[in-house]
């Protein structure tokens, strides 16, 4: 069963989604493959970032209590999944186009490992993820090696291949994330819960077994 997720790794949500997703996996039977894609909610951010919580009143339109309500409602939603969503350590709205290029040239055992690493060091420890040597950092403790990422990291690859398919995704229809594509049948587009992912994978089982005997 293949499993194609679209997600911004500075998106509160698509944290939410993924515990959801996984908690859901690991209820079920089924054998999957995951393949992650960048979706860039906003590349437009410079690599020092902006103040956070100025951008996300100016982003969202709304006054600095109802900002702070908000951060508390997902929060609390995270608690309740066991997330960690700390907004009062995130200093800067970054640009995540570097964390997802990390993803990108991560091999794909530990694609997840890295995926995790990177929402724990934004979302747990507020750190700068349009720094390169943040997410150097982030790649070396899950395996990978550190001068060859950089390396990576300082050409054009990966950084060209982010783009394609965050600007794909979107010409496909895909404005928000999370969002995922289950055996490209059956789709869910927000966070939902887990009971909401297990009916969708067993949905998907289904489809492929009807697909079968026809």
């Amino acid at each position: 069963m293949l499993i194609n997720i679209f997600h911004d790794t500075v998106c509160p949500w698509c944290r939410i989604g993924h515990k959801h997703l996984f908690d859901a996996l690991a209820q079920s039977q089924h054998t999957v493959k995951i393949q992650w894609h960048p979706f860039l909610l906003d590349n437009s951010i410079p690599p020092a970032g902006y103040e956070f919580r100025s951008y996300m009143q100016q982003r969202k339109g709304i006054e600095p209590q109802a900002l702070e309500k908000l951060f508390d409602h997902v929060q609390s939603i995270g608690h309740a999944t066991g997330v960690k969503l700390d907004f009062n350590k995130i200093r800067l709205a970054v640009n995540s186009i570097l964390s997802h290029q990390l993803i990108t040239l991560a091999p794909d055992d530990i694609k997840n490992d890295v995926v995790q690493a990177v929402y724990k060091a934004y979302f747990e420890n507020g750190l700068n993820l349009g720094d390169l040597d943040v997410i150097v950092a982030i790649g070396t403790e899950v395996g990978m090696n550190s001068t060859e990422l950089r390396l990576q990291l300082n050409s054009n690859t990966a950084l060209n291949a982010v783009l394609s398919e965050s600007t794909f995704a979107r010409l496909n229809g895909i404005t928000s994330v999370p969002y995922y594509i289950i055996n490209n049948k059956v789709r869910i587009d927000g966070s939902h819960s887990q009971q909401v992912f297990l009916q969708a994978l067993n949905r998907a089982a289904l489809i492929e077994v009807s697909a079968k005997i026809w």
